[in-house]
């Protein structure tokens, strides 16, 4: 969508979906609030005003063809855009987090890693960069590894990894140094399905743990795990609710036929 559609269509549409529950408040303390947050690039709305609350504790999934803008709203959460309008807190802290950086964990869609370095290279340098004293560090690296399934590549030089398993390097240095909130764009792309089960199992963990998850997906089978779900098409949140929720006010059968019909209404 364009900046003059996103005008015209502004002036005279109805509102496409209502939260489900009647309000956008968690029960537990706000650890991510947006208000009206926009990013423009050029002439291009990539995300229009974007309204988020999330709790402690609290597994939100953005779902959403590419270009949706969930990439987007995830870089303007951990500060490496900035927001065109709107504003954005993370942990009570206007963005980009500045204070509050080595409670936040961020694993981008594109490698972040350094192919030239051994896994547990990475994963060390990670964990000194956030300052872990040694044994944290190995304690951490030992248990990260095991869940990654990569135990036995620990001295592989990254170049040497299959992309999937690159992947799963990423989202263990990600995690080294135990954030409360954690940041994770398609995190399971290129993982096998036995994988991404033990991958979802530790996020089911660090929730419980009180740990504040935001991540994208493209697997509904993934989506539906999520405490919440909000749908993004160009660059609008068009439903949000648990999948339980959007099925229900859709009399969809599955999550992927409720957003098609939240996107038609969208277009209404």
């Amino acid at each position: 969508m364009n900046e003059k559609d996103y005008q015209r269509r502004n002036s005279y549409r109805s509102k496409a979906w209502e939260p489900m529950g009647g309000s956008t408040e968690w029960e537990s303390s706000e650890v991510i609030k947006t208000d009206k947050l926009r990013k423009v690039f050029d002439n291009l709305v990539a995300v229009s005003g974007l309204n988020l609350r999330i709790g402690q504790g609290h597994l939100y999934g953005l779902i959403g063809p590419n270009g949706s803008g969930k990439t987007t709203a995830i870089k303007m959460l951990v500060g490496l855009l900035r927001p065109t309008s709107g504003t954005a807190r993370v942990l009570g802290e206007k963005v980009p987090v500045r204070e509050n950086i080595a409670r936040i964990g961020y694993m981008p869609q594109e490698m972040a890693i350094y192919t030239d370095l051994t896994v547990h290279e990475n994963i060390e340098l990670f964990g000194q960069l956030y300052s872990m004293g040694r044994d944290a560090l190995d304690n951490r690296e030992k248990a990260l590894l095991k869940m990654v399934g990569l135990e036995d590549r620990k001295d592989s030089l990254v170049s040497q990894l299959s992309g999937g398993m690159k992947h799963r390097v990423s989202l263990a240095s990600t995690l080294i140094h135990d954030p409360e909130v954690v940041f994770l764009d398609e995190p399971t792309v290129g993982v096998d399905p036995e994988r991404r089960v033990g991958f979802w199992k530790y996020f089911s963990d660090l929730k419980a743990s009180g740990k504040t998850i935001v991540l994208t997906t493209h697997y509904m089978d993934e989506a539906v795990r999520c405490d919440t779900v909000g749908m993004m098409r160009t660059g609008e949140l068009i439903g949000e609710g648990s999948p339980s929720q959007l099925m229900e006010a859709t009399s969809a059968a599955d999550l992927e036929s409720a957003f098609l019909a939240f996107a038609r209404r969208s277009t209404e």
